[in-house]
């Protein structure tokens, strides 16, 4: 089993007389496109955080899964004993987003038999619904409550929601009205990769639902 990768090189830090005030986001970073998120969240004033063990998850105030190969992350996630003290961040309040690979280790049901991971978003999904490698596409999608203005999705290898729950609210559907964005609670996913584009809106509206876990709008 492949070791961890090593940190990246990422963008420049904030100044630090302003880095105590930056929400500390975490990042799954065991495997995917981990990088890109980091990248993102620096853009949005926040401060990403690498999580590879437990205690990588002290302090910090989310957590995103990002894309990648599933079942990959799902043994590296526990071979590093991470599976639990992530449901019980999500469960202690603090958000949690996932994007394409992400959106499978949240499912609390995958149709194509492989084992659920944490099971903290009622819905079931189908790995590689949309295709292979060779069968990504980039699509606009519109989401109401981000605005007017349709967000540009990455779909790589990206899984199809077959069934959601009455708690999930959906987001975004595709042509074919399947989700493809989804919440419920503080549990945020999507079949594509936001992180691919420089559109950082899901990466705010998560900034957001940490606004609104700790009752302040303020830095």
């Amino acid at each position: 089993m492949p070791q961890p990768a090593s940190v990246p090189t990422l963008a420049p830090r904030a100044d630090p007389g302003t880095q105590s005030k930056r929400r500390r986001i975490g990042i799954l970073a065991l495997q995917g496109d981990f990088r890109e998120h980091a990248n993102a969240i620096r853009a949005i004033d926040a401060e990403p955080v690498l999580v590879r063990l437990p205690r990588d998850l002290v302090g910090i105030d989310a957590l995103i899964l990002p894309g990648g190969e599933s079942t990959t992350m799902r043994k590296l996630v526990d071979r590093y004993g991470l599976r639990e003290p992530i449901a019980a961040l999500a469960r202690g309040g603090a958000p949690v987003f996932g994007t394409c690979a992400g959106m499978i280790l949240l499912a609390d049901r995958i149709t194509d038999g492989d084992e659920p991971v944490l099971r903290l978003l009622d819905i079931a999904v189908q790995r590689n619904g949309y295709g292979r490698q060779l069968d990504s596409f980039e699509s606009d999608v519109e989401i109401p409550e981000l605005g007017d203005e349709p967000l540009h999705g990455v779909f790589i290898r990206a899984p199809v929601v077959t069934d959601a729950g009455p708690e999930v609210q959906v987001l975004a559907r595709d042509q074919s009205g399947r989700p493809i964005a989804v919440r419920q609670g503080k549990v945020l996913a999507t079949a594509f990769h936001p992180e691919l584009t420089d559109d950082r809106r899901m990466h705010r509206l998560l900034l957001e639902l940490i606004e609104a876990e700790r009752g302040t709008t303020g830095p």
